[in-house]
């Protein structure tokens, strides 16, 4: 079912066209990504789709049923509500409909109502009706659809009472989020849903997109998310739109496919182009070949020549490089401690060793202290407890991710030659030409600079300072995605050592050797990069569950165990008094025997008869032979007896 058609859309901002010929279309249950630079227009088509912008020419379809929900880019709720009570308003039919049939149970309940049937049977069947679509709508779970959304989101039920309007901005943002996932709209359009997510919450929110019921449109700069959710990826470049099948990584090889086998036939049509001008040139002013030339003429002029392939749009090309090596060791962490103040500590006890070109990812969720640990490392911060060693011969270079070390009433141009004045102004320019900055906009004010390019000329300095320590604090925030990737290949090549932060996955892949999950009480180390990370992470709660669940299992065992040996030892102490009863009876039993023959033994015609005597004292032996067994078994089994009580 398609809920969503663009046909031949375009837009322009005053003489700049933004977008042309746009076709795009959307069917139930996709997942679709729109990629492209800073400035391509995605954001735009997202506005447009959702309503929130006009648009020159061209036709939107969408279904009179379908409902969309939009997340814009930086935004955020506003309201005096509680947390609860604002997500609460998006289940206001849910709620009137439940009012509804309380009502209706109430009238079924009243004796009165059953003497006129035709109301009776009016109010059954509004209320078989309104429960149906009721339940069918989440009637019944919306409260824990909210709380689990929620707490997804990272907002806790000792959260739920706080307004919305005391929240960060960052928290507004993930709350107007959540607040969009609970309306489930048939198409479901986020602008950067990504931003303000650590990790975890990423991790979370992959989840749930991935068995959202409706469609998704959205664009976003974290590749990693990008490969988990979507399956059509559109590209957005030139004003045009145009469509691959799968997600990120599957886009990226079909482009470079697709690029190459334009490129053979664009430089097929040049060669054949150029032979076409150089004989109309050599022959259009001879007489016996000018009729010839002429028709090659008007045949160049029919043939709709290819544009250039669009893969040779403008890069930013840099690279970093060190003035001298550092020594093996990089940096010795002891006993760390960071906060603001003594009584704000936010991280203890942190150890941790830095070698020569080790590239160390630092994660773990927000507000742990990240930026804190790296700032207190770059000594822009104090440290509260614990010892820092620097290695020899080690140069820190640093970047904020706020790019507070900006000098925002500066040029772009002064904001790099005033730290190196030596310098000539051509060879700062060159520097700025590589980040894509020429012409007129090395004269723009700093605070004039958008975010990406304020990255940009961050990295510039950043370059210059040729340190052999990179400490570098969310560094592809703000950067698009042919900007994330030479930013990537720079700092593989970079021969000295990195420690960064970063919520995206995927840069943390093609970087990381060790990845350090850092906490309120200290650093875990993990070797290698984050699949890694993450599998290792679960092997680990694995092996802690196991051990819980056996450590349990020995508990319970203990609380068993003297249950079970006293019942055993009760068992054995009756089987043992029963086969002592039975041996006492059997040994009186001998003994009356024995005294029995010993007194016919004493008769004396049985003592003058040699035989009758003989034969008897045989019996006598015998009977205490086995009186003597039983004596003996008796005595083994009273000692037992004994031993157990």
């Amino acid at each position: 079912m398609i809920i969503l058609q663009v046909n031949q859309l375009s837009k322009s901002f005053l003489s700049d066209e933004i977008l042309s010929d746009v076709k795009l279309e959307i069917q139930h249950r996709d997942r679709v990504a729109l990629v492209g630079r800073n400035g391509a227009g995605k954001s735009t088509l997202l506005k447009i789709i959702a309503g929130q912008m006009s648009y020159d020419s061209g036709e939107i379809i969408i279904p009179k049923d379908i409902t969309i929900g939009y997340l814009e880019q930086h935004t955020g709720l506003d309201s005096n509500l509680t947390i609860w009570e604002e997500m609460m308003t998006v289940f206001e039919p849910l709620k009137k409909q439940e009012i509804r049939l309380r009502e209706l149970e109430q009238q079924m309940a009243d004796p009165s109502v059953y003497e006129n049937p035709t109301v009776y049977a009016r109010i059954v069947a509004e209320y078989d009706h309104l429960q149906h679509a009721f339940k069918e709508a989440g009637g019944y779970q919306y409260e824990a659809d909210a709380r689990s959304v929620l707490h997804g989101m990272k907002f806790y039920p000792e959260t739920y009472d706080q307004r919305v309007s005391a929240l960060s901005g960052g928290q507004r943002t993930r709350l107007a989020l959540a607040k969009l996932l609970l309306s489930k709209p048939d198409l479901l359009i986020l602008d950067e849903p990504t931003n303000h997510l650590d990790i975890e919450t990423l991790s979370w929110l992959e989840s749930y997109l991935k068995s959202y019921s409706g469609a998704i449109l959205m664009v976003s700069h974290d590749r990693y998310f990008l490969d988990q959710i979507v399956n059509i990826v559109y590209e957005v470049s030139r004003g045009k739109v145009t469509r691959f099948v799968g997600n990120y990584s599957d886009y990226l090889d079909e482009k470079a496919k697709q690029y190459e086998r334009d490129l053979k036939m664009y430089e097929q049509q040049q060669d054949e182009k150029a032979k076409l001008e150089a004989f109309i040139q050599k022959n259009i002013a001879r007489a016996s070949t000018s009729k010839l030339a002429k028709s090659r003429r008007k045949m160049l002029e029919r043939i709709q020549w290819m544009d250039a392939p669009s893969g040779d749009e403008k890069t930013a090309k840099f690279g970093f490089d060190i003035e001298r090596q550092s020594g093996n060791d990089v940096l010795s962490i002891d006993h760390l401690s960071i906060g603001y103040s003594k009584n704000h500590i936010i991280s203890q006890n942190i150890n941790l060793r830095i070698f020569r070109q080790d590239r160390v990812a630092i994660v773990g969720p927000n507000g742990v202290g990240k930026s804190t640990f790296l700032k207190t490392i770059v000594k822009d911060l104090p440290a509260l407890a614990g010892e820092l060693r620097y290695g020899t011969n080690v140069k820190i270079g640093y970047y904020d991710q706020d790019q507070a070390k900006l000098h925002s009433n500066k040029t772009v141009l002064n904001e790099l030659w005033d730290e190196w004045p030596l310098l000539p102004e051509k060879e700062i320019r060159t520097v700025l030409g590589q980040f894509l900055f020429s012409g007129d906009d090395v004269l723009k004010p700093v605070n004039a600079l958008s975010g990406g390019e304020k990255a940009r000329l961050a990295l510039a300095k950043l370059m210059m300072q040729k340190a052999n320590f990179l400490v570098l604090d969310e560094p592809t925030n703000h950067l698009d995605l042919d900007s994330k990737e030479v930013l990537e290949n720079a700092l593989m090549d970079y021969p000295g050592t990195i420690l960064f932060v970063s919520h995206d996955r995927y840069f943390i892949n093609k970087i990381a050797t060790k990845v350090v999950e850092l906490s309120e009480t200290g650093v875990f180390e993990y070797l290698g990069d984050y699949d890694y990370y993450v599998e290792k992470k679960q092997e680990l709660i694995e092996l802690a569950e196991m051990s819980a669940s056996k450590q349990e299992e020995k508990q319970e065992a203990k609380k068993e165990r003297p249950s079970t040996i006293n019942k055993e030892i009760k068992k054995r102490e009756r089987q043992i008094v029963r086969k002592l009863e039975e041996l006492e009876k059997n040994l009186a039993q001998y003994e009356e025997e024995i005294k029995q023959i010993e007194l016919k033994l004493c008769e004396p015609e049985i003592f003058s008869d040699y035989e009758k005597a003989l034969d008897l004292q045989n019996q006598l032996d015998a009977l205490k032979q086995s009186h003597g067994e039983l004596e003996l078994e008796w005595l083994e089994l009273q000692e037992e007896l004994e031993n157990l009580k």
